[in-house]
């Protein structure tokens, strides 16, 4: 069930809302118990078959949360039970995520013939994985006072994060879902929370599906053989760039929106990446969650920056291959995070040469325009690689937008053939890389637009009838086109 879909919009919500809200406000479990239901229809709406393999990951983690608790931070007893449980939640992850992938490779490497049989991927199976290893390893870090079964359930499955994230930590989310107060009905924070909904919505059916017919076009005709020129290998890399741009910053701006109108705030995981003007200061606001995930539990754990500079670059370059292996089963995926393994040791080996000897550098704007030129043109290169489903097609992608040649047929036909105009994919191209990199950051619109829907009773009146105007006719638009487009990280 997408968030841009009808039965989401006009059925789903409303209906989990209503019910949410009729509850007896003294019957906190119950609400949660709710919440907890229709988070699991929600899922299994998507993939009944999986319901099972979720509500046993809960379980088996919520079981071994406690025994861990039982025996105290950071004991010997409660080391153990911490192993057992990652190594269960990594084991499930590795075979219905990466068996086929390995299978598939060790073919390729020794030639020979093994066929493992179709094994689908669970949606959303990495993200409430590593929400509960995170919930297990604070357990043996931290220690972890909160187990109400509903509340933990309600922690792993809630809708807004259940697919794509973000990941979330139990001391963010277990207050909140206890707190009494968050049962009774605020009409600021619905109200703010459906027109951060209404921009998300805006993000992905205007703008993400927008500029997707270009970037599929060049990537599928360059996976089929195809060659491009110039022009459209620039294009086809730049739509794609902001293709997963507004897609993953509309889910972002959707999943916070939606537990707005609950009453629970949901940690930002996205912050106008592409202003960065380096590629650490990229991570730091691209998928904040997944960076913070992987530095607090892989890199750190292997050294960080504690031994040495040569130390701390290979952590990072194994942080990152873990990270692009994170996010799909595909040798594409390990070269791009480890490419970025490569830029984070590249930006942080250069950063400490200006310290020493040019520490005013930073200061002038050139530096900083030509600094975030880089970054941006390092992250365009790497989402080539995301993107494209072989090396073969990347490589012939990289070899359209850095090397020139005279087309053997009609110029820029690749696009011609599909019914698309290069002028027209220029227009798109400028006008959301100006609102990516100019436009205000939709995490203090959002922020400002709940503050005003909670002070002022009248502006919150029009500014909700706005908001459900817009959203209502965005899920229409949606609805009337040939087929629905998922969000690009419910892939991962």
């Amino acid at each position: 069930m997408l968030f841009t879909s009808a039965a989401f919009a006009f059925l789903y919500l409303p209906i989990v809302a209503l019910v949410f809200y009729l509850l007896p406000g003294r019957h906190r479990t119950l609400a949660a118990g709710w919440l907890f239901a229709a988070s699991v229809f929600f899922y299994g709406y998507w993939m009944p078959e999986f319901v099972a393999l979720l509500l046993g990951s809960i379980v088996w983690n919520y079981s071994v949360g406690r025994r861990i608790a039982a025996r105290g931070a950071r004991s010997p007893a409660a080391k153990r039970w911490l192993i057992l449980g990652v190594a269960v939640n990594l084991l499930l992850l590795g075979y219905f995520k990466y068996a086929n992938f390995f299978v598939d490779s060790v073919n390729a490497l020794v030639g020979t013939g093994w066929h493992l049989g179709e094994v689908l991927l669970p949606i959303g199976i990495s993200f409430f994985t590593f929400t509960q290893i995170a919930f297990l390893a604070d357990g043996y870090q931290k220690g972890v006072r909160e187990f109400a079964f509903i509340h933990y359930g309600l922690f792993v499955t809630y809708f807004p994060h259940l697919i794509a994230g973000p990941v979330l930590h139990h001391a963010q989310m277990m207050p909140q879902f206890r707190d009494t107060a968050n049962d009774r009905f605020k009409a600021g924070n619905f109200v703010g929370g459906l027109a951060i909904f209404a921009l998300g919505l805006f993000k992905k059916v205007v703008l993400a599906d927008g500029i997707s017919p270009y970037a599929d076009t060049v990537f599928n005709a360059v996976e089929a053989g195809a060659r491009p020129d110039l022009v459209e290998a620039w294009i086809g890399a730049l739509a794609y760039t902001f293709q997963l741009y507004f897609d993953f910053s509309g889910y972002s701006d959707m999943a916070i929106g939606l537990s707005w109108m609950f009453n629970i705030r949901l940690p930002y995981n996205f912050n106008s990446p592409y202003r960065a003007t380096s590629i650490s200061e990229f991570w730091r606001r691209w998928h904040m969650s997944l960076s913070a995930f992987l530095r607090d539990y892989l890199y750190i754990p292997l050294g960080g920056s504690q031994k040495g500079p040569a130390r701390r670059y290979l952590n990072l370059f194994v942080t990152m291959l873990f990270g692009g292996l994170w996010h799909g089963a595909a040798w594409t995926f390990v070269v791009w995070g480890g490419l970025h393994g490569v830029y984070l040791a590249i930006n942080h080996a250069f950063r400490a040469l200006v310290a020493r000897h040019a520490p005013h550098w930073p200061d002038r704007r050139a530096y900083r325009l030509a600094a975030w030129g880089i970054t941006m043109l390092a992250v365009i290169i790497g989402w080539v690689f995301f993107r494209a489903e072989s090396f073969g097609a990347a490589s012939r992608m990289l070899e359209g937008m850095f090397s020139w040649h005279a087309p053997l047929g009609p110029a820029h036909a690749l696009l011609w053939n599909a019914g698309l105009d290069v002028s027209r994919a220029g227009l798109w191209c400028a006008a959301l890389g100006a609102i990516a990199f100019l436009s205000p950051n939709s995490n203090r619109i959002g922020e400002q637009l709940l503050a005003q829907a909670r002070a002022r009773p009248r502006l919150c009146a029009t500014l909700g009838g706005a908001a459900l105007s817009v959203a209502t006719l965005l899920v229409v638009i949606n609805e009337t086109r040939a087929s629905a487009s998922a969000f690009i990280y419910f892939n991962f």
